[in-house]
């Protein structure tokens, strides 16, 4: 059956499996059966639990964790994080990854870079020595060029959202040593973004900020929103009941591709420079983040708030252990057994899930 669009009228009776708009999100997920109240685990109370009890030791065991400067940058250091892992939360829920955010982000800030950059000064040959907003303009355009790409691949040709996004997390950093010649790429005068404030909080904050109500409202409170759950719930039911669904993951695609980008131009205002291996890590850092953060890999289940709890988690453990003197490499293995484990969790809610329908 051909999918519907989303916006039909609900006040008029048709069939469950026809319905459309915000009554196709309530009948796909009607369909899907509804869990036992006594494995329903409170994810976002746990978190902030973890998140309290993160503070309270790393306080105590570093003098110089629990201060307003080293707040402000356990902030600004998730900054980037939390941007991306916003539209990755929405991307989840609907059962579909986006592991090309980092390569996206470099990119980005490699286009806008090698776009203003002066062709006598810079070490490589795709230099255009344009103004500033063009360079702006170039990198939005790379980024979104990017989400194409990849939502295409996935609605269009139905190629697997974890191959998809593999294969253009390699295309595109590699571009993006193409683009710099394989040379850091200085730019001047694009320090704002990264550097300045408002009000004296960081700019990045308040991004940061914007973009967490904003997503909020989106997964709460709209109806493409309600049909990301429905799609990662039931596909099936999703479609039969008239939700567009290959049109809200291509927004969703596209979505994660400009906020990575986003990420990359604040990254590229903050060192002054694009490097051709910026951002990388980025992508699991993201991906921890949302599933510690509640998101199921099973698609249908997420949320911002929780999303947000586990980037400052993430950020709180990484600044505590280099405050306590603990080496990066050890940092990298304490990311990747959070993940372990935050995948570990979501498993056995999984099978817990199964066991209680």
């Amino acid at each position: 059956m051909a999918d519907e669009d989303l916006g039909g009228a609900p006040g008029r009776a048709a069939p469950p499996a026809l319905e459309t708009g915000a009554g196709a999100v309530e009948a796909a997920t009607a369909a899907v059966p509804r869990r036992r109240s006594r494995f329903v685990v409170p994810d976002t109370a746990a978190l902030a639990i973890v998140l309290v009890g993160l503070f309270i030791f790393f306080s105590i065991t570093s003098p110089y964790f629990f201060n307003d400067r080293n707040l402000i940058v356990i902030l600004q250091q998730v900054v980037r994080i939390g941007i991306v892992a916003a539209p990755a939360t929405l991307l989840l829920i609907s059962g579909q990854f986006d592991l090309s955010v980092a390569s996206i982000a470099a990119f980005t800030g490699m286009l806008l870079a090698v776009a203003t950059a002066s062709p006598e000064a810079a070490k490589t040959p795709f230099a255009l020595g344009l103004p500033l907003e063009a360079g702006i303009l170039i990198a939005i355009i790379g980024a979104l060029l990017v989400g194409t790409v990849n939502a295409v691949c996935v609605t269009t040709f139905r190629i697997n959202a974890l191959i998809t996004t593999l294969g253009t997390l390699a295309i595109f950093r590699g571009l993006t040593k193409v683009l710099g010649n394989g040379q850091t790429i200085n730019i001047d005068g694009f320090e704002t973004l990264g550097l300045g404030q408002i009000a004296g909080i960081p700019i990045t904050i308040l991004i940061l900020f914007a973009v967490t109500i904003l997503f909020f409202v989106i997964l709460r409170y709209t109806t493409y929103g309600r049909s990301m759950y429905a799609i990662g719930a039931s596909p099936t039911a999703a479609r039969l009941a008239g939700i567009r669904t290959n049109r809200a993951i291509f927004i969703g695609f596209m979505l994660s591709a400009a906020l990575a980008g986003l990420a990359g131009m604040i990254l590229l205002s903050q060192v002054g420079a694009a490097a051709i291996t910026a951002a990388s890590g980025l992508e699991l850092d993201v991906v921890t983040a949302v599933v510690l953060g509640g998101a199921s890999l099973a698609g249908g289940r997420g949320s911002i708030v929780g999303t947000i709890l586990a980037v400052l988690i993430v950020g709180v453990l990484k600044n505590g252990l280099v405050q306590l003197g603990v080496q990066q490499f050890w940092i990298e293995v304490a990311t990747g057994a959070l993940l372990l484990i935050a995948v570990g969790a979501d498993q056995l809610r999984i099978r817990l899930t199964k066991s209680a329908a």
